[in-house]
């Protein structure tokens, strides 16, 4: 099997390349906005890379040549840079997909597994566990929900429009562990972040509010979750998440402090305070997920992809926090920036 994967250098495509190196039958070419260094070293050496900025129009001819001959199209790429421009985020994300839907079509590659998100759908009871036949209209005025819901709409009308092409979503929860630490810390909390507190392994307040809870999933899981939907056939959306739910009483509790709580207007407040004075880098949109978003049944992919989280939420959050708590990250390479040239590097493994 050829596969490519957009994104290929994030925290999931990491995973999924780790995972997808231990398949002998699996041949990988990985399309980011930055390639990896030659000395990067594994997972990403036993790929063939092609640097493409998928927000331009200009990527769809070169992009539909790199797709020729591959049996599937992982697509995870995504930028998520709260509260900076969201209106070219969503160009850039759904532009994105766009490219990537239309080289896929261009090129006759017959399968896609999408990333999609807890947040595409819409709110929901508290106190449900919805399966995939729930609403997706996103959660309210949460940017990266709306967006995925988007993209999902797209898909939707591509499927009627080109019979042919198979597709698959996979609705996750937040995708954590310790690689993805530092961007927890970097993107939500800024110089907030209690960086020595964390390496002591206390925090002493927790905010806990009863709308405040969340599932999580770990990479490696979802990494599983993906290679189990490129080898079946089947399709439409899956929910993937791990338990307990994640709330302010078991975060207490994970870092030795006092849950203590906080009405939900007062934490949007403080957000947006901290938006508008700079240490904080989201906006006040951010706490949305955790007060809106509904709680997963994941039944359908354990029953129709044998697949099952090895690692729990609790397991999941103290790898996490310990990655946050380590300072920057050195698991990946650095991926910002412009694409480098020449747009192609080929490591290891050929795909072709």
């Amino acid at each position: 099997m050829r596969v490519a994967i957009t994104g290929a250098t994030g925290n999931v495509g990491t995973a999924l390349l780790r995972r997808l190196a231990r398949e002998p039958d699996v041949e990988v070419v990985g399309i980011a906005r930055r390639c990896p260094p030659p000395d990067a070293g594994q997972p990403y050496d036993l790929v063939r890379w092609h640097a493409a900025d998928l927000g331009d129009p200009a990527c769809l001819h070169p992009l539909a040549e790199r797709l020729a001959g591959v049996d599937a199209v992982v697509h995870l790429a995504w930028q998520v840079q709260p509260g900076q421009h969201p209106a070219r985020l969503r160009q850039l994300n759904l532009g994105g997909s766009r490219h990537v839907l239309n080289a896929m079509l261009a090129a006759g590659v017959p399968k896609l597994v999408h990333a999609s998100s807890i947040t595409a759908y819409a709110p929901a009871p508290a106190d449900r566990r919805i399966d995939e036949d729930w609403p997706v209209a996103g959660v309210g005025r949460f940017g990266h929900g709306v967006d995925k819901a988007a993209v999902e709409a797209m898909l939707t009308d591509a499927v009627r429009d080109y019979p042919v092409l198979r597709v698959t979503r996979l609705r996750t929860a937040p995708v954590l562990g310790g690689d993805v630490g530092a961007e927890v810390a970097r993107h939500f909390l800024g110089r907030f972040t209690p960086v020595p507190l964390l390496r002591s392994g206390r925090l002493p307040v927790v905010p806990r509010h009863r709308r405040l809870r969340i599932q999580v999933v770990h990479a490696d899981d979802v990494a599983e979750a993906y290679l189990r939907a490129l080898h079946s056939d089947r399709t439409g959306a899956f929910n993937i998440a791990a338990e307990p739910v994640v709330g302010g009483g078991l975060l207490a509790a994970e870092l030795g402090g006092w849950a203590v709580p906080l009405p939900l207007g007062l934490v949007r407040l403080l957000t947006r305070a901290g938006r508008r004075a700079r240490p904080v880098p989201v906006d006040g949109s951010w706490p949305e997920p955790g007060a809106s978003v509904p709680l997963l049944d994941c039944s359908r992919a354990e029953r129709e992809l044998g697949w099952r989280p090895r690692r729990d939420a609790r397991e999941t959050l103290r790898e996490t926090l310990a990655g946050t708590a380590a300072g920057p990250e050195t698991a990946r390479p650095e991926t910002t920036g412009p694409p480098p040239r020449p747009a192609e590097r080929v490591t290891g493994r050929q795909a072709g």
